[in-house]
């Protein structure tokens, strides 16, 4: 890699939405005097009965959960978005909007109270995987679901409203902002070249090999060239799939390792239950081909320098553009070491 992308104020081009993330990597030698944030590594029971997510308790809706032995998937007591929203739009000069229908679910990753996916071995991870591809499939089926959007929100740092290792999926009738962008500039690289936008770039990647983490037969876990957050991450199948329902069993398999890999390394990182949140982007359930998309799955975590040293998005970042100090190559250096 180029000496001066290490030392020296640049820029990088994200090519799936079209924008820049300033990289500053002489500021990673100034001292830290700001906020450090309160992290927990208290142990959590198996069992909390005070729990809304744990098997066999009661939900804050009065509904009692099941006394589920893997994974627990229900729709969410508090869903952003509605199946009962009327149709409506107000064009009222330069006020603009319009209604949004959805579905909102919970996916509980275990029964176990204190395992996150970081704690889960790879055949119970593999669950998860396959309720989210048939949450995919299901939710996708319904006429009025065009995108479906799987994520977790992990530690309260991220503003998780409950410790219990769950996951959301919001189902919706448009595609969101980061959806629309990806889905617009990998339309415009396939026509133009016939190929899969990230497919290719994944290809350059194993190639440069200075930002891949980790990698089995059907996966790769690397630090994208326009990484954001400090230490973040995307898991790219090798296979150019437009999304998760592809997976043959062995293909989820290897992508549940590449999960495990990647999250018990961030709790290696700093010694701790490690905040991010991940997030799949998939194609559209719009019913057309789609054949320019290539799914991945990001991890967006916001520790910096320690356990207690949070990279905050303000400032230059809220009226600019994002902008990171360590380089993406010097965070992989340190993932990797974990792995390894």
């Amino acid at each position: 890699m180029d000496h001066n992308l290490q030392e020296y104020s640049h820029k990088r081009y994200n090519i799936l939405t079209g924008e820049w993330v300033l990289v500053s990597p002489h500021r990673a030698k100034r001292p830290w005097q700001g906020q450090n944030e309160a992290i927990s590594n208290a142990q959590r029971p198996a069992h909390d009965p005070s729990c809304y997510l744990c098997a066999g308790n009661t939900r804050i809706n009065g509904e009692k959960n099941p006394d589920y032995k893997d994974v627990f998937v229900f729709t969410n007591d508090f869903a952003a978005l509605q199946t009962t929203s009327p149709t409506f739009s107000v064009n009222d000069g330069l006020f603009k909007a319009e209604s949004e229908q959805g579905i909102c679910k919970v996916i509980c990753f275990s029964p176990d109270h204190s395992k996150s996916l970081a704690d889960m071995n790879v055949v119970d991870i593999n669950k998860v995987v396959k309720a989210w591809q048939n949450e995919y499939r299901a939710l996708g089926s319904n006429e009025r679901i065009n995108y479906v959007q799987i994520f977790e929100n992990k530690g309260a740092v991220m503003g998780c409203s409950n410790p219990h290792p769950h996951g959301q999926i919001w189902s919706q009738s448009t595609l969101p902002n980061e959806v629309e962008k990806k889905d617009k500039h990998q339309q415009v690289y396939f026509e133009e070249n016939n190929s899969s936008l990230l497919g290719d770039y994944l290809k350059q990647e194993l190639e440069a090999n200075e930002r891949i983490i980790y990698q089995n037969d059907d996966f790769v876990v690397l630090t994208p060239f326009w990484a954001v957050w400090p230490f973040e991450t995307m898991i790219v199948p090798k296979q150019n799939y437009r999304d998760i329902t592809a997976l043959s069993e062995a293909e989820s398999m290897a992508f549940a390792d590449a999960i495990s890999k990647i999250t018990k390394a961030y709790d290696a990182l700093f010694q701790t239950s490690f905040p991010y949140s991940s997030g799949i982007h998939q194609a559209p359930t719009n019913g057309e081909a789609n054949d320019h998309w290539h799914w991945h799955m990001s991890f967006y975590p916001p520790l910096l320098r320690s356990a207690t040293v949070k990279k905050f998005m303000v400032g230059y970042e809220m009226f600019g553009s994002p902008q990171r100090d360590i380089t993406a190559e010097q965070a992989v250096d340190r993932l990797k070491a974990l792995i390894d």
